[in-house]
């Protein structure tokens, strides 16, 4: 606690005990850093200030702020959640961890998070920076991966968590994990705090631990993406309502088929007359990573005659999806495309080996 009051980081949703937006930098801090959650934390809260307004903002709306910060259905259970603070608890989020458990996306490290540092409540947060300096100082090779081994941690801090300061105490672990008992061998071991209490230190094993059972592999997908343009306007479909990515607005895509050209199949399912379009063109690969799943990506530009009224598409301008709609950040590689518009409109201005001229 002494080596926080001094070296604590200075972050927007310190200093505050406002349960929601203590909550709000919490889901948003899930799987993501916290010089990178800054900027959309700050647009979030001018947008919604409160759990009223979270509960009654439209899905594309919310997602439009949410846009970037991946994991959408983060930002789907935080509406929820405030639809069922407002129903049953007065549109106060509760202080009772038990309480918080039972809330949409609010799990035992946010339940504590909130709890502790919003409300005061002796409960630990317990986050992969605090697993790593407990599971350090002990020198334990226990799989941090394992819910059990999770909650015996949390056992642990209970035990020397300090009865007047949980929340800060909580928000040390954390600031200790990410400063300075960082990862692998990129420890600050020098300086920090807790050394001569340090059995990884004292074995020399601090780059071996924390030991967590490696994920699964990842699922490699090649995938065509097509960015359908007429005149100022592209199109753009909505994703299923389950499953990666569920309700967000794309680009067309598909698995690749093997083709050539290898936007056919895909232009064709789409049902685009071959006369319509003016031309085609790559416009580069992409790459993105999910957690299970990553997608390899061959990006086409097909200029259109006409705005064709397909099934599922709808046609928007760059300033409508500026304020509009969101489009997952896997899709980033082909914002360039979206700004630069069609070359021109000579059939043969574009073609691809193996690829007659349209």
């Amino acid at each position: 606690m002494a080596w926080y009051d001094l070296h604590r980081r200075s972050l927007p949703w310190r200093g505050t005990r406002d349960a929601y937006r203590i909550w709000v930098s919490e889901i948003m801090l899930q799987q993501t850093r916290a010089e990178a959650v800054k900027d959309y934390y700050a647009r979030f809260l001018a947008a919604l200030p409160d759990i009223a307004a979270l509960a009654a903002v439209e899905e594309d709306r919310l997602l439009k702020l949410w846009e970037g910060l991946g994991y959408y259905s983060r930002a789907r259970n935080l509406r929820r959640a405030a639809q069922i603070i407002v129903e049953e608890h007065g549109g106060v989020l509760p202080a009772d961890p038990e309480a918080l458990l039972r809330l949409p996306g609010i799990g035992l490290y946010t339940a504590g998070a909130v709890a502790s540092i919003a409300y005061g409540v002796r409960i630990p947060a317990v986050d992969g920076n605090a697993l790593r300096v407990c599971h350090r100082v002990k020198g334990s090779r226990e799989d941090i991966a394992l819910e059990q081994v999770k909650r015996a941690t949390a056992a642990q801090l209970l035990d020397v968590m300090p009865p007047d300061r949980p929340g800060e105490f909580n928000q040390a672990m954390m600031d200790l994990g990410a400063t300075v008992c960082l990862p692998g061998a990129a420890a600050h071991c020098g300086v920090c705090p807790l050394l001569a209490g340090c059995a990884a230190f004292s074995q020399g094993i601090v780059a071996e631990l924390p030991v967590k059972s490696p994920p699964r592999p990842r699922k490699m997908e090649q995938r065509v993406v097509l960015l359908l343009r007429c005149g100022d306007r592209f199109a753009l479909r909505k994703r299923p309502a389950k499953g990666l990515l569920a309700g967000l607005w794309e680009l067309p895509n598909a698995i690749d088929a093997g083709a050539t050209p290898a936007w056919q199949p895909l232009a064709e399912n789409l049902g685009i007359p071959p006369e319509q379009i003016l031309s085609a063109e790559s416009i580069g690969e992409a790459k993105h990573i999910f957690t299970h799943i990553e997608w390899h990506m061959q990006g086409f530009l097909l200029c259109l005659a006409d705005a064709l009224q397909l099934p599922g598409l709808v046609w928007v301008t760059p300033e409508e999806l500026a304020e509009q709609y969101a489009l997952p950040s896997a899709f980033a590689g082909f914002r360039g495309a979206i700004a630069s518009g069609c070359r021109g409109t000579n059939p043969s201005a574009h073609v691809f080996p193996g690829q007659t001229a349209l």
